[in-house]
């Protein structure tokens, strides 16, 4: 297991390649507690001195979980906030203090309403400034800082495209505290808590990144495969404007700390025999390193050379394995043998080597969908060849999806419900009722609060209606579709309610009714919205509650990947390819997802409609294969088995 500690120095060895201390943790709840402990020690230590201990805050979902175990040291361990001063890195323009998207009410509902913090102790850019008087405010904020000594320790995450505040590609490391100009991808990002876009504000100020380099102590936060890329770019590469974060490899104290997802692009992880000896050839590594290999210099597996391995710091697997034909073949028949067109068995056929058991001839199949499009988008041409050749396929939408959808989209067909029934004469006074109070919530209160439940109820049936127009597409019977609506999620905003008890037992009670031999799950924590990540884990506790059911002997639990991400060539256990017509029928089942096509709500820092991104995400997986020399087909949807202990 990986275990990160903030005191071990970034002289490491393994670390040759970071120019940045950088630990890693298997999780971020076990790097967030790292860091608070971290924050609480240098706290104790000012109140031992009986100095004020100076502090730099980041909002986001990146130290929500940092808060939340400030919030416990306080309540459960004595540890006081009141020799603390606290300063904000930004805050939206324009943005009033009291609106449920300002860094003021998210650090009164994170972390200062739940300790003893006093009032006049924490400060946050105000938003609500005139432009005239925002420069003579920025300086004043920073006279602030420096008049109490200048920030003990500042605490940052860090945006996808390097940014740390809100300083965006192009700052310059003299940066003064100022009024900005949000990046594209920055405003992407920051889309899903505005509902779209359109409502996503342009302009934020932000602490300049000479304060930020002034701090005596800084750590940076990333969680989760999305930031792995960037994080690989700010430890490991060159000092950049086109980086921000990168100017902190001249920081006098820095320590980057992330979870193992945000970890994987880092060298000492991703290719740990490029940084000294291998203690352990795995066949899961020899399979990376021989792919990684390959795909590097662009040639098929059985190409590769013993002069290619020697060159490129692989000479120890050539002696492990003596020649380079013998790693070549062993890992070219590995590939090989990941590919079928029978994702459910092939009936009467030679398994020894297919992904999947010939028998039972029909299976039992459960595909979980945390969203209602996940199905179709991420497996929908393995969902329809499973349902195509004769298994008992059944659908699980995890979620309602509910907030994903447009609020003029909503009003739409609530106009549509009162035009239906007043003309039919069915309830006609509570339709237009029902519509009125919509249309004004919408107009006059939106801002104020989540989306009133008839609202929420409007958008949950839209998302219904679509993915049972999909299913039915694919050809399953409505017996075979099954809502979960799990309350974790029923929050109406973008933050959800931590896993309940509920959830696991309408996960249990599926699963045991329906007894599958196959389980499909989302395995894509690239997810940027968690909402994947939390339906994962749901249905791994459930599978663990169940373990001692005889059934649960023959499930096999394979794992696909979303809109988002797919999984690494070396990582796929599964390939199921789909010839051009397939790819059209997968096309068209995406397209019965009406609300999610055009302007999504939630698109990230990807402009593509998710149709778009799951062809070229298939397409790239069929055109890797076909590069490392393997067949070639238009495109594939990939898997990776899931093989608990308990089972």
């Amino acid at each position: 297991m990986l275990k990160g500690n903030l005191d071990i120095k970034s002289t490491d060895f393994d670390k040759r390649f970071e120019k940045i201390n950088t630990e890693i943790f298997e999780t971020s709840q076990e790097a967030s507690s790292a860091v608070a402990s971290e924050i609480a020690k240098v706290i104790r230590e000012k109140q031992n001195d009986k100095q004020r201990c100076i502090l730099g805050l980041a909002t986001g979902a990146t130290p929500i979980p940092l808060y939340k175990e400030l919030i416990r040291l306080h309540k459960y361990e004595d540890l006081s906030f009141k020799n603390v001063v606290t300063f904000n890195l930004d805050e939206y323009y324009y943005m009033k203090p009291n609106d449920l998207h300002s860094y003021v009410y998210f650090m009164k509902e994170q972390l200062f309403n739940h300790i003893d913090i006093l009032p006049e102790n924490f400060h946050i850019p105000d938003g609500t400034l005139s432009k005239n008087n925002i420069s003579a405010y920025c300086s004043g904020y920073e006279c602030q800082i420096d008049a109490l000594g200048g920030l003990d320790l500042q605490i940052l995450g860090i945006g996808h495209n390097g940014h740390i505040g809100f300083n965006e590609p192009g700052s310059l490391v003299n940066s003064k505290t100022r009024l900005v100009t949000l990046d594209y991808p920055t405003r992407l990002a920051a889309s899903k808590d505005f509902d779209g876009l359109t409502n996503t504000p342009r302009t934020a100020i932000t602490l300049g990144l000479e304060q930020i380099m002034k701090a005596k102590k800084v750590i940076l936060m990333a969680w989760g495969e999305g930031k792995s890329k960037i994080i690989k770019e700010m430890v490991e590469g060159t000092i950049t404007p086109q980086v921000p974060a990168s100017h902190l490899q001249n920081h006098k104290s820095t320590t980057v700390v992330v979870d193992k997802s945000a970890s994987i692009h880092l060298t000492r992880i991703d290719t740990p025999w490029l940084v000294g000896d291998v203690k352990e050839w795995t066949p899961k590594l020899i399979r990376k390193a021989v792919v990684n290999l390959a795909m590097t210099l662009g040639k098929p597996i059985l190409t590769l050379t013993n002069a290619d391995y020697i060159e490129n710091g692989l000479s120890e697997l050539i002696l492990h394995k003596s020649t380079s034909y013998d790693v070549n073949i062993q890992i070219f028949n590995q590939l090989q043998h990941t590919i079928t067109g029978w994702p459910g068995g092939k009936p009467d056929a030679d398994d020894t080597h297919r992904p999947e058991r010939a028998q039972p001839i029909k299976k039992r199949v459960l595909i979980f969908s945390p969203h209602p499009d996940d199905d179709v988008i991420s497996m929908g041409g393995t969902f329809q060849r499973l349902q195509d050749q004769g298994h008992e396929v059944h659908v699980a939408y995890q979620t309602s999806g509910n907030i994903a959808v447009a609020d003029a989209e909503a009003l739409r067909f609530a106009q549509f419900i009162c035009d239906y029934n007043t003309h039919f004469g069915i309830q006609e006074n509570k339709s237009l009722e029902i519509y009125k109070k919509a249309e004004q919530f919408l107009a006059n209160e939106k801002t104020k609060g989540i989306d009133i439940p008839e609202i929420r109820h409007i958008k949950g049936l839209i998302r219904k209606g679509e993915a049972q127009a999909a299913s039915r597409f694919v050809g399953l019977s409505d017996d075979k579709i099954h809502f979960m609506n799990l309350p974790f999620y029923e929050t109406g905003k973008v933050e959800k309610n931590p896993i309940s008890e509920e959830d696991i037992k309408r996960t249990v009670a599926l699963i045991d009714k329906i007894k599958p031999h196959q389980i499909y799950a989302a395995g894509d924590l690239a997810d940027p919205h968690g909402t994947h990540e939390v339906c994962l884990n749901i249905v791994f506790e459930s599978i663990k509650r169940l373990k001692d059911k005889p059934y649960m002997k023959d499930c096999w639990v394979w794992l696909y990947r979303g809109a988002w991400k797919e999984w690494n060539i070396d990582e796929i256990e599964m390939a199921v390819p789909m010839s051009p017509y397939q790819v059209i029928q997968k096309r068209d089942a995406i397209f019965k997802h009406q609300s999610q096509k055009d302007g999504i709500v939630f698109q990230g820092s990807d402009t593509r409609e998710f149709w778009q991104r799951a062809a070229d995400r298939n397409k790239e997986t069929a055109e890797a294969y076909r590069e490392l020399g393997l067949s070639h087909y238009a495109a594939m949807e990939a898997f990776v088995r899931w093989k608990p202990d308990f089972l």
